[in-house]
């Protein structure tokens, strides 16, 4: 399985430009490793856009839904770190989305990703997901360039917390599509072809984004472990 866990935390965001390189830093040197050592955080990884707005998602792989309501999490994001509040004050634009995965389909996750935002009209919710699960998702990660594809859907509505309160209440995110791989043209026709804007409507997909990332960072709860060993 491509994907740790049963459930994963997506985030979409911009930072302002002249906080992007400390963000990075804080991001990958405190917070990755503060995150992972949450019980139940199984993976992050840190994503920039390469065609896309805005121009950063990270994903939290989880062991679970539960993990994303924990005591432990909450407690983490009422009492943020100096360096953490310093930085939610840059965020703009966040969505946050508390998923759990409907599918997963392939080995590890490529370098490059295609991330696309939807929701399901509501009559054609089933049909829409029969399509992804059944028909296009299992078929991705065999060809040439890819090597994974997931579909998340929203389950849970996030508390109203410390750190969102800094960075101005968080927007919504329902469904999420993610494919990886190791070629970035693989993930350019199919968005231009069978996951196109157009084709997604078709079946009764509405508010559409799409848009292609390349990962810059990731870190397992595993890696963090045996870097900051207790």
């Amino acid at each position: 399985m491509a994907l740790l866990g049963k459930a994963a935390m997506i985030l979409s965001f911009d930072i302002v430009a002249e906080a992007i390189d400390e963000h990075d830093d804080w991001h990958s040197h405190e917070h990755f490793n503060e995150r992972m050592s949450i019980p139940g955080f199984l993976r992050g990884s840190r994503w920039v856009a390469s065609a896309a707005e805005p121009n950063y998602f990270v994903m939290y792989e989880v062991a679970d839904l539960d993990v994303l309501a924990s005591a432990a999490y909450l407690e983490r994001l009422n009492h943020p770190s100096p360096w953490t509040t310093k930085m939610m004050a840059n965020y703009r634009g966040m969505r946050r989305g508390l998923c759990h995965l409907s599918a997963s389909h392939g080995d590890g996750l490529g370098n490059v990703g295609l991330l696309i935002r939807f929701s399901p009209q509501d009559a054609n919710e089933s049909l829409l997901r029969d399509w992804l699960c059944g028909d296009v998702l299992p078929t991705l990660p065999a060809r040439p360039g890819l090597v994974s594809a997931h579909l998340f859907e929203t389950a849970l509505d996030p508390e109203l917390t410390q750190e969102q309160r800094i960075r101005g209440k968080d927007g919504a995110i329902d469904w999420v599509l993610l494919v990886t791989g190791y070629r970035a043209q693989s993930l350019a026709r199919l968005a231009e072809g069978e996951l196109s804007t157009a084709q997604l409507e078709q079946r009764g997909a509405a508010g559409v984004s799409a848009g292609r990332y390349t990962m810059m960072h990731s870190l397992s709860a595993q890696e963090a472990a045996t870097k900051n060993p207790a």
